[in-house]
């Protein structure tokens, strides 16, 4: 055998096994699509990044908090933790909660045996606490987890708060060092808190009241429960695009009017509201029951593609 022929057979040799092995390789290199019904199509399940935090969450996320959990209380906690393994199951792998909340105690039942790298968990601390790592450590220990996704201050509503609360912000910061908690940030419930937040170097994560018909969603006064209306959706929208352009991450909530959007139009209305600002990252509606869920998937699916 010469040269040549030693030469073009091991050119046919390495041919045959370079392909062989681009045929079982997965097509994930850039550029590369699927072909399938769903290239490319957005759903309420998805996996979006959140801000600049380097994580990812669900599009649409379970709230456990509806009138502070007493809605999801009230269904029993067998039932609640169905519903919240029906989520899973549907691909919302991110759910809120709070110290306040009624279904607090509930969650490390209901997330038993789910694989927790998979879910975003998001909590809430009210007030000032008298030690910051206790409490956060009281959330860790109560969903039986190392660490919580997503710590918040919860609902905020003062006016230049970050000064007066720089005390707890340094323990949040701490947790965060200590990888106790991923991320931190806010739940604001007025306008002159939120655009605080908005501003601060400190906050990574917004949850933010809105909807279009302006229900329920922050006003000028520094108080929780002002009545609102559509002409406060603006100055909302200003402080998200101020939010988003800071890189920081954006959750929308009371995207339901606080459950008070009983007519399917209204609740329609919201989320192509919310799916059609690109600024808010995810959302998060509080669900009793399946065929809730089933509907915002629906909803938020059906959105998307008109966007």
């Amino acid at each position: 055998m010469n040269h040549h022929e030693l030469s073009r057979r091991q050119f046919l040799e390495r041919t045959a096994a370079l392909a062989g092995a681009a045929a079982l390789a997965p097509l994930s290199f850039s550029g590369c699509q699927s072909s399938g019904p769903n290239a490319g199509r957005r759903s309420a399940t998805d996996l979006v990044p959140l801000g600049r935090t380097g994580l990812r969450i669900s599009r649409l996320g379970f709230g456990a908090g509806s009138n502070s959990g007493n809605v999801q209380r009230s269904l029993g906690q067998e039932t609640f933790n169905r519903l919240i393994r029906y989520a899973y199951d549907r691909g919302l792998t991110y759910i809120d909660c709070a110290q306040s909340y009624r279904t607090f105690d509930w969650i490390a039942g209901a997330i038993k045996g789910l694989p927790r790298e998979k879910l975003f968990l998001q909590s809430k601390i009210p007030g000032k606490p008298e030690d910051v790592l206790a409490a956060i450590d009281k959330h860790r220990k109560t969903y039986n987890t190392d660490y919580i996704d997503s710590m918040l201050v919860h609902c905020m509503v003062k006016d230049g708060w970050t000064d007066e609360w720089k005390r707890v912000l340094d323990g949040f910061e701490e947790a965060k060092q200590k990888k106790w908690i991923r991320v931190k940030g806010v739940s604001c419930h007025s306008l002159p808190a939120l655009k605080t937040a908005a501003a601060s170097d400190w906050t990574d994560v917004h949850l933010v009241r809105i909807n279009p018909q302006g229900h329920v969603i922050d006003t000028p006064e520094q108080t929780w429960n002002a009545t609102s209306n559509a002409e406060h959706v603006n100055p909302v929208m200003q402080a998200i695009r101020t939010m988003h352009a800071r890189g920081h991450g954006v959750i929308g909530m009371k995207l339901i009017g606080n459950g008070d959007f009983t007519q399917p139009e209204d609740r329609e209305k919201a989320i192509r509201f919310a799916m059609a600002q690109p600024e808010i990252h995810s959302v998060v509606i509080g669900f009793k029951s399946t065929a809730e869920i089933d509907e915002a998937i629906e909803r938020i699916n059906r959105a998307l593609e008109s966007v």
